[in-house]
Parts: C-alpha cells; sequence; structure tokens
C-alpha cells in the first residue's frame, strides 16, 4: 500500500454512500467503512497515490455538506494502519504519548508524522469509536523520543486547531500501561 485515503462524514447514509461512490471512482482497497461515535461514517482506502486521490475526490463530492474531513496521505507509514487495527505491537514502555484529536484524519496525519519523526511505537489510533466524534493516539518510546513525536504531530499544518490535548507521560506506572494494552 503507497497511500492511505479517508472521508469522515457527519451522516451515516451519506457516509455509505461516499464509500459507494469512492469504491466505484477508483481502483482502490477498502480498508474500513464503518459507522463511528456522534453518528458519523468514516472510510478508509488503501492504493495507488492517483487512484485514492480520485477516490476521496468522488466520496467528497458524494458527501456534499455532510463532510467533516478527508486526508489524502501518500508513503504512510505501515505502523499507522497496524495501530488503527489495533494490533500495535511494543516492548518495554519507557514513556508514554497521547494525543487527541476532535477530527479522525488529523489524528491519522498525526500518528503518521509521530512515527516518522522520532523511534516510537504505535499503541493505538483509535478513530471515533465510543469517544463520542474524537480520536486518539497512544504511543510510546523513551522520552524525549515521545516527546519529539507529539511535537511533530501538533506541528503540522493539516492538524491545525484539530488537536485537542496532549500528554507526555515518563515512567508510566505498570497498571497504566497494561491498560492502555
Amino acid at each position: 500500500m503507497d497511500t492511505l485515503g479517508m472521508i469522515e462524514v457527519l451522516s451515516i447514509p451519506m457516509g455509505v454512500l461516499a464509500a459507494d461512490a469512492m469504491l466505484k471512482s477508483a481502483g482502490v482497497s477498502l480498508v474500513t467503512a464503518q459507522a463511528v461515535c456522534a453518528g458519523k461514517y468514516m472510510v478508509l482506502v488503501s492504493g495507488t497515490t492517483a487512484e485514492v486521490a480520485c477516490a476521496v475526490r468522488a466520496g467528497e463530492a458524494a458527501a456534499q455538506h455532510t463532510l467533516v474531513d478527508s486526508l489524502v496521505l501518500s508513503n504512510v507509514d505501515e505502523r499507522v494502519i497496524a495501530a488503527i487495527s489495533g494490533v500495535g505491537d511494543i516492548g518495554p514502555v519507557e514513556a508514554v504519548g497521547v494525543m487527541e484529536s476532535f477530527s479522525l484524519a488529523a489524528a491519522v496525519h498525526g500518528a503518521d508524522a509521530a512515527v516518522k519523526a522520532a523511534d516510537v511505537e504505535l499503541i493505538e489510533v483509535r478513530l471515533g469509536r465510543g469517544l463520542g466524534g474524537k480520536s486518539f493516539i497512544v504511543l510510546t518510546g523513551s522520552v524525549s523520543s515521545v516527546r519529539a513525536a507529539v511535537a511533530a504531530a501538533e506541528g503540522l499544518e493539516e492538524v491545525e486547531g484539530m488537536l485537542a490535548h496532549s500528554v507526555v507521560i515518563p515512567a508510566p506506572n505498570p497498571d497504566l500501561v497494561r491498560a492502555l494494552l
């Protein structure tokens, strides 16, 4: 997979319509299409950059005024997809970073920037399920690496105004680490 595309829609029926438009418009693979909290719908597709861009444009057009956000993310880090699926694999935990976003697309952008900026591992990228429409990213690594990863995500133009809160926790309590896994 070269590129990840996403749309976030305020309406479940309009989201399903947009998903169909995306899949019919280009040769992309469906990663997931599902309802998320606050009555929104999310569609994630993958493929070549040109095909994904075409699919996202078709989804945006179909979603009309219900579109919340979208993204086309080329050269996405494979750890982002694993963390979205909840299969992040981590070793010992020196520090934990947690970032919360108002937008699903902002969370994906932030997670990709974080893992590309520093030597960190993603524990999870939770996209709007059980969160009132918000998303969050949990990552781990050395304290300095986690701080650098969080700073890289916070500095992205694509997430400006969409990140709610971020924290870096050095030496987290082991019970907390188990709860995060």
